[in-house]
């Protein structure tokens, strides 16, 4: 059994960037920055650290998603990694990028703590999932 699954949190680098497949498929693509926190050997006090890591979307929600984002938005990803290989002007090329399963808006596009509301008409394929905290057992 093999498990491939992220979770990451972070600000976007830059602004969401949607464009279609040949077949006419929403694509959407985004650049998240998260932190890694390490302590600096010589000086002792903790420091941040940024990953810049890419991330995909695919399908009507991608293009719904896109209307809600911009540089500096915070998010919160699930999905998977997948490894993607190629040739260019000769040269052979790769990278790792997150396929975006469900996305968290946890600012709103203007920086303030007031996420948008989306209707699920506008993401038709969003399950609408609550938990209250007595729905937690602990």
């Amino acid at each position: 059994m093999s498990i491939n699954k992220v979770l990451i949190s972070g600000n976007l680098t830059r602004d969401p960037e949607l464009r279609a497949t040949a077949s006419g498929m929403p694509v959407l693509g985004l650049g998240v920055a998260v932190n890694d926190r390490r302590k600096n050997q010589s000086t002792g006090e903790w420091e941040d650290f940024p990953n810049f890591i890419d991330c995909t979307m695919f399908g009507a929600r991608a293009e719904s998603v896109s209307n809600f984002l911009s540089k500096g938005s915070k998010v919160a990803i699930e999905g998977k990694l997948r490894w993607s290989q190629w040739e260019r002007d000769g040269q052979k090329r790769s990278k790792i990028e997150v396929i975006i399963d469900e996305i968290e808006f946890l600012s709103s596009r203007d920086g303030s703590s007031h996420v948008p509301q989306i209707r699920e008409t506008e993401i038709p394929e969003a399950p609408a999932i609550t938990v209250y905290d007595e729905d937690i057992p602990f």
